[in-house]
């Protein structure tokens, strides 16, 4: 007897049909592929399911509608929930081009090869692998912190778009959390973040099950969660029952009433088969179910105990003909009101398209400045500065802050307008995360997946503390931009606390990561050229705090050779180097120095400008043979970082001035002099290079 048809026998409601058909998918994919955890997506199926159908502005037809209700699963080890609903729902596939295809999102045969090679259905949700996940999530706390940044740009677009009876934007971002989400911290910097600024219209829906992979929580977590979001200024309701569709739907419509805070609502859940007796330990371990385990589970929820990937008759029609139909409505009447809105304000609506499409705006570079040449020059923090409110100016979605150190990292916008973005005060462009750089980093790619701009800033030292959003960044493949000052021991007095060694090593080592780190104030303007082109690769912009000075550049090489990633800055007579220079940054000046004393000595030396490994890695090996000519060995490399990387480089016989200790509390030019930063150094090194 088919299920449909044991429904009819049974009275089992549709609802409830539909409920089990997600925990019956769940748990067969996770037992096929023999990993993953199926009791989450289990017990937490009348919760999704009562937010999807019931709540959810969302069109399966267009999961890129840009007024859609965002859906982030943090618990991302329960993907079979989120992979369960998207195929129900017939949410349809996109490609790289936005256009939306035939093909739906995930099939049934993608259930069925769940964590297998090139399926849609990976262990942990993929942004960009499968359309209708909003956010890569995995490491607990990341998708919770990530959805700030979509309230956040919510907030921001309806201030920027919405005109009088043109309500563009009104999204609501709805989350499912876990335990292993409240525990890490970022969650905690998020939350507060979101409490301070109001973010109404965000809700996290926190699942309360107290297991984790040790056991019960209350081996390590018994604080009062629900006290503590009040105290970050949150809305806290508490639903004692996950599979009470009544009192879900109540929590729901009570969270839509809330105008003036974030609302958390707690769901008492048992992991596993979703009855109040039952545990499973198992799902803490990512481990399947056994085929016994199973059939007991399908029993209890009234299914054919021999059923695989079964999906009754009149499932799928649900969800099509509720959260579908309500869906369609919804996106139908945001394309008419669209399409009057650009006939009334045809500038913005073309803004707005751009920034759909990750485009540039029109003119976004003409009032980029150009620096003269001064042997005192500027700190490369300060000449950023310059270029980034030139730039921001004439691009209106571009927009972020800093963890608390913006007059040290110089990345205000400055420009009339600009505006500080703020409780009740959402249409600023200037950030305030507080001392909290994991948080910074988590809600600056939340806000980068709803199509801003943003940036994030504070010192590279600090980049450590942000290492997560900045992988995941690299990840989904998002053009954030991570702008990191005070990027050596030029932070001099402050010692070897605050002066990073490793961190530019660490992020050059992050796949598809463009790491730059411009040597005078030109190289900045062009490094920032190459950062805002970047459609779909995020940006380490790597500057100083020290002055450097501003290169002549009618003497030596211009700074577009920046686009490239390294380039000949100062050569040889005739282009036939004796020894090769090779630096970075701030040491740029100090090789460039040294050029000219070997010069005066007779010896023949090329000084190569690297701002970026990442672009000199991707040009033709003939550009990367021009630049460093194989036959040329005396080379020597100077960095006031980490040697790690520079053999590549410099080769068996050449030579790195680099670091290879953490730094010292002293004065620049003390420092400099004693881990050796000199053009003395550097030209010493050269001439036992050539054996001279």
């Amino acid at each position: 007897m088919a299920v449909s048809d044991q429904t009819v026998a049974t009275g089992m409601q549709l609802d409830q049909l539909c409920i089990n058909t997600i925990r019956t998918l769940s748990m067969d994919a996770v037992q096929k592929a023999n990993s993953g955890h199926p009791g989450t997506p289990m017990a937490l199926a009348p919760v999704a399911y009562c937010l999807w159908q019931q709540f959810l502005r969302y069109d399966p037809e267009d999961p890129i509608w840009p007024n859609r209700d965002r859906f982030v699963l943090s618990n991302g080890h329960a993907s079979m929930l989120l992979y369960s609903l998207l195929y129900l729902a017939g949410v349809r596939a996109v490609n790289s081009k936005y256009e939306r295809l035939a093909d739906p999102a995930v099939s049934l045969d993608d259930i069925k090869n769940f964590r297998q090679l090139n399926s849609k259905t990976p262990g942990h949700p993929e942004y960009r692998w499968t359309s209708g996940v909003e956010t890569t999530t995995g490491p607990l706390g990341q998708g919770a912190a990530n959805s700030v940044g979509m309230a956040i740009a919510s907030r921001w677009l309806a201030q920027y778009f919405n005109r009088p009876g043109f309500e563009l934007f009104n999204f609501n971002v709805w989350v499912l959390c876990g335990d292993g989400d409240l525990m890490e911290g970022v969650s905690s910097e998020a939350a507060s973040v979101a409490g301070h600024l109001k973010l109404s219209n965000l809700c996290w829906i926190y699942d309360n099950n107290k297991i984790t992979i040790e056991g019960k929580t209350d081996l390590a977590f018994s604080e009062d969660v629900a006290t503590r979001f009040r105290s970050y200024g949150w809305d806290v309701t508490h639903v004692h029952d996950a599979n009470d569709l009544g009192k879900l739907a109540s929590a729901y419509h009570h969270a839509l009433g809330i105008k003036d805070r974030p609302k958390l609502i707690i769901v008492d859940s048992h992991i596993g088969f979703g009855a109040p007796n039952r545990q499973d330990t198992k799902e803490a371990h990512g481990e399947a179910l056994g085929e016994e385990e199973i059939k007991l589970a399908k029993r209890f929820y009234g299914w054919p105990d021999d059923a695989k990937f079964l999906v009754p008759d009149g499932v799928r029609e649900n969800f099509r003909d509720g959260m579908g139909e309500r869906g369609r409505q919804l996106r139908e009447q945001w394309s008419t009101l669209f399409n009057k809105y650009a006939e009334q304000y045809p500038d913005l609506a073309l803004q707005l398209d751009r920034m759909q499409h990750r485009q540039l705006p029109d003119g976004w570079d003409k009032d980029l400045p150009t620096f003269p040449p001064d042997a005192k020059g500027l700190a490369t923090r300060d000449s950023s500065s310059k270029v980034l409110n030139a730039i921001a100016k004439n691009h209106p979605w571009l927009m972020g802050g800093s963890a608390d150190l913006y007059p040290s990292t110089k990345t205000r916008l400055a420009f009339e307008g600009a505006g500080d973005f703020e409780a009740g005060q959402y249409r600023g462009r200037n950030f305030h995360f507080g001392i909290r750089e994991h948080a910074m980093g988590a809600i600056v790619n939340g806000m980068s997946l709803s199509k801003i701009r943003p940036y994030g800033s504070t010192f590279m030292i600090f980049s450590d503390y942000m290492k997560a959003p900045i992988r995941l960044s690299a990840i989904m493949e998002l053009p954030a931009i991570w702008i990191f000052t005070h990027d050596s021991i030029g932070v001099g007095e402050d010692g070897p606390t605050h002066q990073p060694i490793e961190q530019l090593a660490s992020l050059r080592a992050v796949p598809g990561l463009t790491t730059l780190r411009p040597a005078d104030a030109n190289e900045v303007v062009e490094a920032w050229k190459v950062v805002m082109n970047l459609h779909h690769e995020p940006a380490a912009l790597i500057l100083t705090r020290q002055a450097l000075p501003t290169l002549d550049r009618t003497k030596y090489a211009s700074a577009e050779g920046v686009a490239r990633g390294a380039y000949v800055l100062a050569d040889a007579e005739g282009g036939k180097p004796q020894v090769i220079l090779l630096a970075t940054g701030s040491e740029v000046s100090i090789c460039v120095d040294a050029y000219e004393k070997l010069k005066q000595e007779g010896i023949q030396a090329r000084v190569v400008s690297m701002p970026s490994w990442d672009i000199f890695e991707h040009q033709d090996k003939a550009y990367r043979d021009q630049v460093l000519p194989p036959a040329v060995t005396a080379r020597v490399a100077v960095e006031q970082a980490s040697c790690f990387g520079w053999a590549q480089y410099v080769g068996l016989q050449g030579r790195i001035i680099g670091m290879h200790t953490f730094g010292a509390s002293a004065p620049l030019k003390d420092l400099q002099k004693k881990f050796g930063f000199t053009s003395d150094a550097a030209v010493q090194a050269a001439r036992e290079l050539v054996g001279k």
